[in-house]
């Protein structure tokens, strides 16, 4: 006679087992990669508090993240260029894939999943000339690739699904790279833009700065519920600029470009390492690592206030404010101006938080 045992047995043995979801994984809120004292990497997962719910190593630094719908299940993308993806098992620390790029491509450090988890889409670029890439991903196949398309651009880096489910947004950086030393080949011409695709690769929709702002390389995205996407940049033209380094636009309007003030502009160093909407979306902020700052605005651009915290980068929702991580291992609460320590790890947190 067969038991429910040896029938699950026989499951686990066939690797037909269902996957466990978030649940069995401490329902952790958040993903994020860090270097640890040893030299090390690993993925974590973060409860509400900043907890460690789980933590599995990687084979090298890490950059983002994206975490499946439904189960236990993430992608950690290795730093841009990169080789490497894996899909990890967060109950068990399991490498279920490694997924690397076809000859002549590279990994660009953000992926998502769309249709519910049944296809992952990955940033990329050809290292011969950094014409961007987006590759598709089968998931239920085992992570198999079947597509890629053009991501509109030069140099993608982050990409988000719409709130509509059928479309994605991809930041273009616009920056050529050598593929061995990531130098800047084309900082001169540089041409980033904000591209909108559907599913199947056409463009829906194409933003570009204007010329004076062409070497404002547009790296990172955040998606409010309604639509609208802000933009985090990285200045490339002339040291001592103070550009705009946030935009907030919505498909059929045109891009709203959002400063600081000149000193606190001045401060961020031209750049911008992340962003997020606030957790009720009323908000949205930039943090750069370089100038240890965090900077908010309202959802129609207006400057609202800084914070300072050496070395953040990481930023991600939570509640009415946000979670922001640093360098020291530090996992803050942002809540208009006051900063909160929930949280403190013995590593150094890489660039993002990923959002469960």
């Amino acid at each position: 006679m067969t038991t429910r045992r040896n029938f699950l047995a026989a499951l686990l043995a066939a690797g037909a087992a269902p996957r466990l979801g978030w649940a069995a994984v401490g329902n952790p809120s958040w993903l994020a990669a860090a270097r640890l004292q040893d030299g090390s990497f690993a993925l974590f997962g973060l409860d509400h508090q900043g907890q460690t719910t789980f933590r599995v190593p990687l084979p090298a630094r890490g950059h983002a993240g994206a975490g499946h719908p439904t189960r236990a299940e993430a992608v950690a993308f290795a730093r841009r260029p990169g080789q490497f993806a894996l899909v990890i098992d967060c109950a068990t620390g399991a490498v279920r894939h490694r997924l690397t790029p076809p000859e002549g491509r590279q990994f660009n450090g953000h992926g998502v999943f769309a249709r519910h988890g049944a296809l992952l889409l990955t940033s990329e670029q050809r290292a011969e000339d950094s014409q961007g890439v987006i590759g598709v991903w089968d998931v239920a196949a085992g992570y198999r690739r079947i597509a890629e398309r053009p991501s509109g651009g030069i140099g993608p880096h982050d990409l988000r699904l719409m709130p509509d489910g059928v479309t994605i947004v991809i930041a273009n950086g616009g920056i050529a790279t050598d593929p061995t030393d990531r130098r800047k080949l084309n900082i001169a011409t540089m041409r980033p833009n904000l591209t909108y695709q559907d599913l199947q690769g056409d463009i829906l929709d194409q933003v570009e700065l204007a010329p004076d702002l062409q070497q404002n390389s547009i790296r990172h995205l955040a998606l409010r519920s309604d639509g609208l996407v802000g933009f985090a940049m990285q200045w490339e033209g002339e040291a001592d600029a103070a550009p705009p380094l946030l935009g907030l636009h919505r498909r059929g309007a045109e891009a709203i470009l959002a400063e600081a003030p000149l000193a606190d502009e001045l401060a961020m160093q031209g750049y911008a390492g992340s962003i997020a909407f606030s957790g009720e979306g009323a908000e949205l902020a930039i943090t750069s690592p370089r100038g240890g700052r965090l900077h908010r605005f309202s959802g129609q651009g207006a400057f609202l206030g800084a914070v300072s915290r050496s070395d953040v980068c990481g930023l991600a929702p939570r509640d009415a404010g946000y979670l922001a991580s640093d360098g020291l291992g530090g996992l803050i609460s942002v809540r208009e101006q006051e900063p909160a320590l929930l949280s403190r790890t013995d590593c150094a947190w890489d660039n993002h938080i990923v959002a469960l």
